[in-house]
C-alpha cells in the first residue's frame, strides 16, 4: 500500500457519516467490514455527484475488483466519521482510489486503504474504457494532488 497521506485535507473530495450502534461488533467499536462500507459510500456519491453516474441505469458500470484497509485507531458509536477520497492510479479500464477514515471531534485518522473499479457493460460484463465525463472528473480529482 503506497498511499499515506497525513490529513483529510490531502483528500480532495470527502464525505461525513455518522456511525450508528448495530455497526459495533462485540468488543464495542465499529466493526471492520463496515470501513468497506465507508469506502464504498464515498465512491459511490463521488460517481453520483461529480460524474452523474446512476449505477441502477447506466449501461457502463464500476465493478469493485479489489480493496484494502489498514486500521490505525479503533471508532466507537457515536463518534461521527469523515472519509476522504482521491485517485491514485487511473488507466484506460480501471481506476485505484485513494480512501481515509478520519474520526471523532479531534478528526483523528482511525483507518486508509486503496478501493479499485473496472469499469463494465452492464449487459456483457466485459471491461470497457472508462466514459470519457467520468474519467475527466477522475482526472480533476488526482491532478488536485499536484
Amino acid at each position: 500500500m503506497t498511499d499515506f497521506a497525513p490529513s483529510l485535507a490531502d483528500y480532495p473530495y470527502h464525505i461525513e457519516l455518522t456511525t450508528r450502534a448495530q455497526d459495533c461488533e462485540a468488543l464495542g467499536h465499529i466493526s471492520n467490514v463496515v470501513f468497506y462500507s465507508f469506502f464504498d459510500s464515498v465512491v459511490n456519491q463521488f460517481l453520483s455527484e461529480r460524474c452523474e453516474l446512476n449505477v441502477a441505469t447506466s449501461k457502463i458500470v464500476p465493478f469493485v475488483t479489489s480493496s484494502q484497509c489498514q486500521y490505525m485507531s479503533k471508532v466507537s458509536y457515536p463518534e461521527p466519521v469523515a472519509v476522504g477520497l482521491r485517485v491514485i492510479k487511473l488507466a484506460r479500464s480501471a481506476v485505484t482510489y485513494g480512501v481515509s477514515v478520519y474520526a471523532g471531534e479531534t478528526g483523528r485518522r482511525a483507518a486508509h486503504g486503496q478501493f479499485m473499479q473496472v469499469f463494465v457493460e452492464r449487459a456483457t460484463d466485459k471491461v470497457v474504457p472508462i466514459p470519457s465525463h467520468i474519467k475527466l472528473q477522475l482526472d480533476a480529482l488526482s491532478e488536485e494532488l499536484e
